[in-house]
């Protein structure tokens, strides 16, 4: 394990759960063991609570938060029976490593437990959770990343599989009757006229032709027409002026 991979972890957190104990030895004759876990990382020390009549399977699923030392990738468990009217049984004590979860972010291994004699004494089940492992595999990857030689000037632009098509732009549109030149239909011998001539003979109108005046004539007055201008009859009696009196 190189140390660039789990380097900076000074106070860094580091998530441990503790889940539970199996095949622990068992510390009572007559009752029931009642057993708890102490963490120890440092100066750093954790208690868990006390399972009552656990036994030798006792379940705590508590989880700590454990500020990480430059340099200490280890975590010591130690497994305690609660005792009340004399002082505590140590069942068993364990080392767990750290490598694995700073490297990779997570660990949910079992860890054997021995007694003070080396004894097997049982096992304990933690879950190990680092958030930061990520953020030191990226810093790890661009530290270590190269600069690439250069071998000359490189190509403004990727080359170019098709032809390269004519410009347009001087090309000049020709005058329509130079370009499209217009041919003379030639003449039909067999013309047809429409419509064509009639070949049958005309038949005499039964009806009278029309007038030229579209009405008829006024009649002819019964009376001569008054000479223009009438006979003076004005003023009248001239002899019989003045009039004679009343």
């Amino acid at each position: 394990m190189s140390s660039g991979t789990v380097a900076g972890i000074q106070g860094q957190p580091l998530e441990v759960t503790v889940v539970s104990c199996s095949k622990l030895k068992d510390t009572e004759w007559i009752s029931r063991q009642d057993p708890y876990v102490c963490l120890e990382y440092a100066s750093t020390k954790f208690r868990t609570r006390t399972c009552t009549d656990g036994g030798k399977y006792p379940v705590f699923q508590e989880k700590f938060v454990v500020p990480l030392i430059e340099g200490l990738r280890e975590l010591t468990v130690v497994v305690w029976n609660s005792n009340t009217l004399k002082l505590d049984d140590f069942i068993g004590t364990g080392k767990v490593q750290l490598n694995k979860v700073l490297s990779q972010g997570f660990d949910d291994s079992c860890w054997p437990l021995q007694t003070k004699s080396g004894r097997h004494a049982g096992e304990i089940k933690l879950i190990l959770h680092y958030a930061n492992a990520k953020l030191n595999h990226q810093k790890q990857g661009s530290s270590s990343t190269h600069t690439p030689i250069s071998y000359g000037a490189a190509p403004t632009g990727p080359p170019s599989y098709y032809p390269q098509q004519p410009s347009y732009s001087n090309y000049q549109h020709p005058t329509p009757a130079l370009a499209y030149p217009q041919q003379p239909y030639p003449a039909s011998h067999n013309s047809v006229h429409y419509p064509p001539p009639s070949t049958y003979p005309s038949m005499p109108s039964p009806y009278p032709p029309p007038s030229s005046s579209p009405y008829p004539p006024p009649p002819h007055s019964a009376y001569p027409p008054p000479s223009y201008p009438p006979p003076a009859t004005y003023p009248p009696n001239a002899g019989m002026y003045p009039p004679p009196p009343y």
